[in-house]
Formats: C-alpha cells, sequence, structure tokens
C-alpha cells in the first residue's frame, strides 16, 4: 500500500505540474497579444499625429475632402475696374468665386475679405483687355487670383510660370511646396468693354 499511496502522490505532483506550464502558458500568450496590441494602437496615433503635423505645416487643410463630398464655395463681389490700356479707356467686370477644400477655412477666408478683394482689384487693374480677351490671360489672371487670395493670411504660393520663364540664374534651394487652400477660381462673370 505504501507504493500505491507514493504513485497516487506522483502523480498528483506530475498532473499539477502540467496544470501550472499550461496556466503560466496561457498568461505569457496573453501578455504577448496585450503588448501587441498596445503597440498597434501607438503606431496608428503615431501616423494619425503625423498626417496632422503635416497638414498644419502645409497651412492647408485637407486638400481632397472625403469622396461624395462637395466642394465649399466662396462668392465675391463683383469686380469692375479700369484696364491698364493706353490707348483708350476700357474697363472690365468680372465675378470671382472661389472653392475651396473644407467650410472651416471658407469662414477663414471671409474674415480677410477686405484684404481679398484689394489685392485681386490691384491685379486685375494692372491688366489690358488684350490680355484678357485670351484664353490663356484668363488662365494665368486665375492663377493670380488664386495666388494673390489666400496671401492675407501668410501664405505664400510660388508662380509657377515665373519659375519657367525666368532664365536660369543661380540654383537656389528650393522652398517647401505649400498647396493653397484655395483649389480653383472661377469665372462667374467675364465682361470686357
Amino acid at each position: 500500500m505504501a507504493t500505491a499511496a507514493a504513485g497516487n502522490e506522483a502523480a498528483a505532483q506530475g498532473g499539477g505540474k502540467k496544470k501550472l506550464i499550461i496556466i503560466i502558458a496561457i498568461v505569457l500568450v496573453l501578455v504577448l497579444a496585450g503588448v501587441g496590441a498596445l503597440l498597434m494602437m501607438k503606431k496608428k496615433a503615431a501616423a494619425a499625429a503625423d498626417e496632422e503635423g503635416a497638414a498644419e505645416e502645409t497651412h492647408a487643410p485637407a486638400a481632397h475632402a472625403k469622396p461624395g463630398t462637395p466642394p465649399t464655395f466662396v462668392p465675391l463681389d463683383p469686380f469692375t475696374v479700369n484696364l491698364a490700356d493706353k490707348e483708350v479707356d476700357r474697363f472690365a467686370q468680372v465675378g470671382v468665386t472661389l472653392e475651396v477644400a473644407d467650410a472651416h477655412f471658407a469662414d477663414q477666408l471671409k474674415a480677410y475679405m477686405p484684404a481679398i478683394r484689394n489685392n485681386v482689384l490691384m491685379v486685375l487693374s494692372h491688366k489690358t483687355s488684350a490680355e484678357l480677351l485670351t484664353v490663356e490671360g484668363k488662365e494665368k489672371l486665375a492663377k493670380e487670383i488664386r495666388r494673390e487670395a489666400v496671401r492675407p493670411m501668410g501664405i505664400e504660393i510660388d508662380d509657377e510660370d515665373e519659375d519657367e520663364d525666368a532664365a536660369p540664374k543661380k540654383k537656389k534651394k528650393k522652398k517647401k511646396q505649400v498647396e493653397s487652400p484655395v483649389t480653383q477660381v472661377l469665372f462667374s462673370t467675364f465682361i470686357v468693354q
């Protein structure tokens, strides 16, 4: 009987060791899964912070809103200006609407409206009727208005046409390309007389 009791005791100890090993293995798997999940959440949070930081650096909201979301339009009051023609007095009446990426930026744009209107008037008043009557002239005017519309907010956009046409002088370090929050300039009226 002594041997039978010793055998039962040894079996109980062996079963206890197996249970202990299984419990330790389960705890170890759970700890590893928790650490893995924590690392994944930190990685996603870091990626989201990087995207926010990139948007703040360019001073622009997300350039492309969610698909299916209509753009926001900011209409400006019509402009009537004397043109820079020297031989005859000519004027232009131009209606401009700015397309922006989001409504928040549209509200910011409205706060700077007197300065924006001034900049657009200055651009228009330096144009001649010959420049404004061509398609290329209208496209160039749209680019200039797009650049001048964001200038009062401290956003400087390089004019691509000037860089291409200019004779290559010394190579300068390129400035960081800033994407304009104004995505497009649309003309609602365009009369030159």
